[in-house]
């Protein structure tokens, strides 16, 4: 075990798993996985300013959810990401 697990190298398991993830999310929201991977990365980069987290085992899902008033299906971003610790103080 690692004392520092932030540091350490991903196997290719791994990064063939969250790749086969992300490829997977996009194919159900019509949405491609450069698109999907970037809203990610813009997600892990905004949120990280405000408290630590756990970039690696972020996860991003897009949906399409009925809306109760019509037959419109709609896009729906859902986010699961890990905070490790959120600060006391403002960064700024």
């Amino acid at each position: 075990m690692s004392l520092f697990p932030v540091f350490r190298k991903k196997n290719s398991g791994e990064i063939a798993r969250n790749r086969l993830k992300l490829l997977l999310v996009a194919d159900k929201a019509d949405c491609s996985p450069e698109i999907m991977q970037m809203i990610k990365d813009d997600m892990v980069r905004v949120v990280s300013r405000y408290m630590d987290i756990d970039s690696d085992r972020i996860e991003i899902q897009m949906k399409k959810l009925k809306q109760p008033d019509c037959e419109r299906f709609i896009p729906v971003l859902y986010a699961n990401i890990p905070i490790r610790d959120v600060p006391d103080k403002g960064i700024y």
